[in-house]
Order: C-alpha cells, then structure tokens, then sequence
C-alpha cells in the first residue's frame, strides 16, 4: 500500500477507533503503517495537524448532512444536527477531545460545524452571536459525549438518562429566542 495523506488518516482512524487517543502517536502510527515516523512529516505537519485532519474525516460524512429546508425551522435543523453529532461521535473513543483540539485549531473544513454556525444564522442571530452559540451547543455536544463513554469506559451501570437531549433543547430554545437575538449586551 502507497503511504498517502488519506492512508495516513484512515489509519489513524483505525487506531483512535480501536484504542483511543493515548495510543494514537506518531510512532504507533508509523509502525501501523510500516514505515519510518519520518516519512509520516511528508503528509501531516505535526500531531495537531493529524487530528485535525482526523475530525474532517469523523465530521465530513453524508450521515451527518442536515438541509433547513427539510424542517419547520433553522431550529429544528440544528436540533437534528447536535442529535446526529452526539449520534455519530458516542462510539468512537476519545472523539469530544480530538474535535475540541481540530475546534481550538478553528480548522475550517468540518463541514457540520460550518452548517451549525449557518442554521444559526439562518434561524436569526448575527454572525457573532452564531459564533458563540455554535460553541456552547458543540461544548454540549463533546461534554454529553465524553461523560457517557466516562461511564462507559468506567463500566458505571446507568440507565438513567444523561439528559442530552434535553439540555440540547433548552440551549437552542434559549439561543433562538427572540429576546437573545435581539439583546445588546
């Protein structure tokens, strides 16, 4: 198999779906894909940029697509869309903090992310206040998922809900509402 860029993410994939974060390194990745760590600097610049090229790959799927005109509102959109997010990201292990490193980087091609800012937008708010709400409902979205694979990983029997759906429907409530729309701070 040729070392390209996308081998070099599927495999690093591969290794944060099958055992998390601490053993996705440079060098096991490297050994995963038999060769030098060296050769690995040709495709990727650094760690950060391998996970942040490994959040596109988690995000930029057709799965997590949502188009406005399919629902009664911008609101209802981006309620399907944090429900697919959480959906999407529950069963890979690690992926609130490999999406937070790729957010803080402000990677700009993880495409629900965009979309979340656009509904938004569309559902009324300035870009600004679009931008500080896409932050508060993906620091829902990574938070929920992060205690659910805690106690997962901590084998924490709980049936009880953890209240994700929820809070994602009073965030968005409370974010579209006419009065913070429309709130000078």
């Amino acid at each position: 198999m040729a070392l390209t860029q996308l081998t070099v993410v599927d495999t690093a994939v591969d290794i944060l779906q099958q055992f998390g974060l601490a053993d996705l390194s440079m060098r096991r990745l490297a050994k995963e894909l038999d060769v030098q760590v060296g050769a690995l600097y040709w495709h990727v610049k650094n760690k950060q940029e391998l996970l942040a090229q490994v959040a596109a790959k988690l995000l930029n799927t057709p799965a997590l697509a949502v188009r406005a005109e399919d629902f009664a509102s911008p609101g209802e959109a981006v309620l399907q869309l944090m429900r697919k997010l959480y959906l999407a990201l529950l069963p890979i292990q690690d992926s609130p903090e490999v999406i937070e490193v790729a957010s803080a980087m402000q990677v700009k091609d993880l495409q629900p992310v965009l979309l979340l800012r656009s509904l938004l937008q569309q559902a009324g708010l300035d870009a600004e206040r679009a931008r500080f709400g896409q932050q508060l409902l993906l620091n829902h979205v990574l938070g929920s998922v992060a205690y659910r694979q805690n106690l997962i990983q901590l084998d924490v029997a709980s049936e009880e809900s953890d209240g994700y759906d929820w809070g994602l429907q009073r965030a968005v409530a409370g974010l579209l509402s006419p009065a913070c729309a429309t709130a000078q701070d």
